[in-house]
């Protein structure tokens, strides 16, 4: 016999607690919508955002925030960013094409991505947008767009990070090199700074790359360059789960405590220490190795500003995927649910792994005083698909009562990349629609709309 599994709760944003508290709406949306949806909470995203301007004011650091508009297609989000003022990173036509659509400017966009197309660097030269310059071909072609359109194309050189060579983004120290000379004789480039794309959530190793920006920033003056600004991208973590829930919740589970015995080779942080916000703040507060004094001070002291692109800590508890269970099998300990949705609109398993905070069980009907005694209930969740592998969630969640055909399972906090990065209408299936959560001044229940981006 199999010992009970562990629990690892997730953290709750107010406004999923609120639409919790209104379970009847979670019900309504479901009938009107005839299917598994995402619930978009833009109050929060404007929350973080307020949060991450909080960090530049109070460390009195000139810095832009660009929201990663990768992390999330809905419109609502690219809409709450032109109205901060805030830029976006996009790294396709299609999310330039959206954003400009929402409101952001073009001389608000920064344009990251690899080995862009022609007529993405073509477009975003038009509207003025910065420029993340990945490799040699792809300046030197910039520059030819750019003396064709007579227009300048404002540039950030990528540098390969040190700790990282072996990634595929950016330029070593030779073709860096090779760059400021080309930008220095080349007629249509306006070279403003330089970037990086480093992979993981280590907040040191941030700020010492940062600090290697500034200085590259000093040698490029030194040639003439303009260079004032440098991007650390996103990387900033989610604290989804408490500490003392991750800790307890590492140490107890087993491949017994999941379907067929699965095994994972890593699962995302889902605590961090210092997250969102903080972990700016963090990166600001560092003292980079080498240095005597913090990357903020560095920053003022050199006149540089800090651009950063969020994505997942803009979306932190800004929205949740809800599913309908159709279906309930045992198996022998456990039980096996089938929801009326895939694992395709819980991106985790892209990443040959598993979205550990675990979902809310929402009953079909009020429950009684005795729903939830003698438990848990173990139960893990496949999904409506004809794929062995099509697992929502692999691990069996210790739920309070037994669940039933009917209830509501509610993934929380969604928002940043697990709803739609890995969507696809497989069986024909149609995408889960995006529903925007609100409140009305004075109401005492919250109100919704569609969202108005359409796949």
């Amino acid at each position: 016999m199999t010992t009970t599994p562990p629990s690892l709760p997730a953290r709750l944003g107010e406004e999923t607690r609120e639409l919790l508290r209104t379970g009847s709406l979670l019900h309504e949306l479901r009938h009107g919508l005839d299917g598994p949806y995402h619930a978009l909470f833009p109050a929060r995203f404007d929350a973080n955002v307020a949060a991450f301007h909080e960090v530049f004011a109070d460390m009195g650091v000139k810095g832009r925030v660009y929201y990663a508009k990768k992390a999330n297609k809905a419109a609502v989000f690219a809409e709450r960013a032109a109205v901060h003022g805030l830029g976006i990173d996009v790294a396709s036509h299609g999310e330039l094409r959206e954003a400009l659509a929402h409101g952001v400017r073009g001389a608000d966009l920064v344009v990251t991505g690899p080995a862009k197309a022609d007529h993405l660097l073509r477009i975003s030269v038009l509207h003025d947008a910065l420029i993340a310059v990945d490799a040699l071909d792809e300046l030197d072609r910039l520059n030819a767009l750019a003396v064709e359109l007579d227009r300048p194309a404002r540039v950030l050189l990528r540098r390969l990070p040190p700790a990282q060579p072996h990634s595929r983004f950016g330029m070593d120290a030779d073709e860096l090199e090779s760059a400021l000379h080309r930008c220095t004789v080349a007629d249509g480039i306006l070279m403003e700074g330089f970037s990086f794309h480093l992979s993981g959530y280590d907040t040191r190793l941030r700020g010492d790359l940062a600090a290697e920006l500034i200085r590259l920033c000093r040698t490029a003056r030194a040639h003439g360059l303009h260079a004032d600004r440098i991007s650390i991208g996103g990387g900033l973590a989610v604290d989804y789960v408490t500490k003392e829930d991750w800790l307890r919740f590492a140490q107890r589970q087993t491949s017994e405590h999941y379907h067929a015995g699965k095994t994972f080779s890593a699962f995302y942080p889902y605590h961090s220490p210092v997250a969102g916000a903080h972990a700016l703040r963090a990166v600001l507060a560092t003292t980079p190795t080498g240095e005597q004094k913090s990357l903020a001070h560095l920053l003022l002291d050199n006149d540089v500003t800090l651009l950063v692109e969020p994505g997942r800590a803009l979306l932190d508890q800004a929205g949740c995927t809800v599913f309908r269970v159709q279906g309930v099998k045992e198996r022998g300990d456990y039980t096996l649910l089938t929801v009326d949705g895939t694992s395709l609109s819980l991106s985790e398993q892209w990443f040959a792994s598993e979205f550990l905070p675990e979902p809310l069980l929402v009953p079909a009907a009020e429950e009684s005083e005795e729903a939830g005694t003698g438990g848990p209930y173990p139960a893990c969740v496949g999904a409506a698909t004809c794929l062995e592998s099509d697992m929502l969630t692999w691990r069996k969640i210790p739920f309070h009562r037994p669940p039933v055909v009917g209830d509501l399972l509610v993934y929380p906090n969604t928002a940043g990349y697990q709803m739609d990065s890995n969507e696809s209408p497989f069986h024909d299936l149609p995408l889960p629609p995006k529903v925007v959560i609100d409140q009305a001044p004075g109401s005492p229940r919250p109100r919704w709309r569609l969202d108005r981006h359409h796949p």
